[in-house]
């Protein structure tokens, strides 16, 4: 478990950090460094000989993707002008960076079938030296324009030191407890280091991160339903894999070819909301997303024991996977705009940081809700309970979570179109600079 919370733990805890990092130092500096660190964190992965080392280098690669993905999309919300050609861009990095996870769950499986475990790892060194080699190259360098006398070291601690510590303590709740001391102590600090943190930003004189960019009602409004977006729609791959292997009894590498149409229909979900952000809106396109995506939600209440791939859980992949193409790509546009060349990287880490922890705070939510209820089943049962009664109490779990996590999503539609107007979003798709404040 520690080999995965590792990870999670300094990517959500580093991440604005490292956007902020790209707006100081420069976005493309930051990108090198960040594919760096990931690249020689996955070949120590690989060659790792113990458990503890292994853990060891996947927070280490956590940090590199820190580095690497808020720099990656304020390069682009940098490069391309708000506008159609922006669009396009963040269309193409959301289907990348949303469907890469099916294609990784794929290409996981294989790799481990035909190779061994540490090729998941190894694949990643020559991808990174070639994205190095091309970046070099091709990328532009920008940064914050401003000269910065000081840097703010404090503010930079204690919002790092409190969302590491805000992450462990979401991925351990499950394990100790929504209402452990365990919990609640480390949730406790947690917040008391990031209020710390929003004290000292009000009072430096070059904060790290400017608390008048929470002024930005575009800025606001896309964090909230990213986060929402995150929590409701990420646990769904969770689930799924566990229904494939665990009901259906797929190997990893069939679950993974059956997760396939996950990233198709994100790539086309992704295709279609550019048009759609023309023709109904930023503020309405996302919306439209999030409604699909909560209806595919809803089809996965379907899914039985004996369910049929093609008949019960493909049209529900279908459904949820356009939905997210949808819903991601407006709302990745409404969070990078209005904000000017110095806090592109802010912006970026913010939205990135949104999501990480609503991704990670909606699966620690979901599976317990799920498996309260496949507990309380079987506890009904008592020793009377067959396999298949062990098969339907674990569905009866996953119906539970998919319906929490299609009323989240719904609610982070309707949270949009309450917190934006759509004067606010104008500029998104008219290619304008936008700057929408409270």
């Amino acid at each position: 478990q520690w080999i995965v919370n590792a990870y999670a733990l300094t990517f959500g805890g580093f991440l604005l950090l490292g956007g902020r990092a790209g707006d100081l130092l420069g976005r493309k500096r930051v990108f090198l460094v960040g594919l760096v660190v990931f690249t020689v964190a996955s070949l120590l992965n690989g060659l790792a000989q113990s458990s503890e080392m292994l853990i060891i280098f996947r927070g280490l690669q956590g940090l590199g993707a820190a580095l690497i993905s808020p720099a990656a999309l304020s390069i682009i919300a940098i490069t391309f002008a708000e506008g159609s050609d922006r669009a396009k861009a963040m269309s193409v990095w959301a289907a990348i960076a949303v469907g890469g996870g099916a294609v990784g769950l794929l290409l996981g499986g294989v790799l481990t079938d035909l190779l061994s475990w540490p090729w998941i790892f190894f694949v990643n060194v020559p991808v990174g030296i070639a994205v190095f080699i091309a970046s070099r190259r091709f990328v532009p360098e920008s940064k914050d324009p401003r000269a910065h006398k000081t840097y703010d070291l404090a503010g930079a601690v204690t919002v790092t030191a409190g969302l590491l510590i805000l992450v462990y303590a979401i991925v351990k709740a499950q394990e100790k407890g929504w209402g452990s001391a365990h919990t609640l102590g480390f949730g406790g600090l947690a917040f008391a280091l990031l209020g710390t943190f929003l004290l000292i930003e009000s009072r430096s004189p070059e904060p790290l991160v400017p608390l008048s960019v929470f002024r930005i009602r575009t800025i606001r409004a896309a964090n909230v339903a990213m986060f929402l977006l995150a929590a409701g729609l990420f646990a769904m791959f969770y689930f799924n894999s566990l229904y494939m292997q665990r009901v259906l009894g797929y190997t990893p590498l069939q679950a993974g070819l059956a997760s396939l149409p996950f990233t198709v229909g994100i790539m086309v979900g992704a295709g279609l909301a550019q048009q759609l952000v023309k023709k109904l809106g930023a503020r309405e396109a996302p919306v439209l997303g999030t409604a699909i995506g909560s209806a595919g939600l809803l089809l996965f209440l379907r899914l039985e024991p004996g369910g049929s791939y093609v008949t019960d859980l493909l049209p529900a992949i279908v459904v949820v996977s356009v939905g997210m193409g949808l819903a991601f790509v407006p709302v990745t546009l409404i969070a990078t705009s209005g904000v000017g060349a110095e806090t592109a990287g802010l912006a970026s880490g913010l939205y990135n940081t949104s999501q990480q922890i609503g991704g990670a705070l909606g699966l620690a939510v979901l599976a317990t809700l799920g498996a309260s209820k496949t507990t309380s089943t079987l506890a009904d049962l008592g020793h009377a309970a067959t396999p298949a009664d062990q098969a339907q109490a674990l569905v009866d779990g996953f119906h539970v979570a998919f319906l929490a996590g299609a009323i989240i999503v719904a609610a982070s539609g309707a949270l949009l179109l309450l917190l934006l107007r759509r004067s606010d979003v104008e500029a998104v798709s008219a290619g304008e600079p936008a700057m929408a404040e409270a």
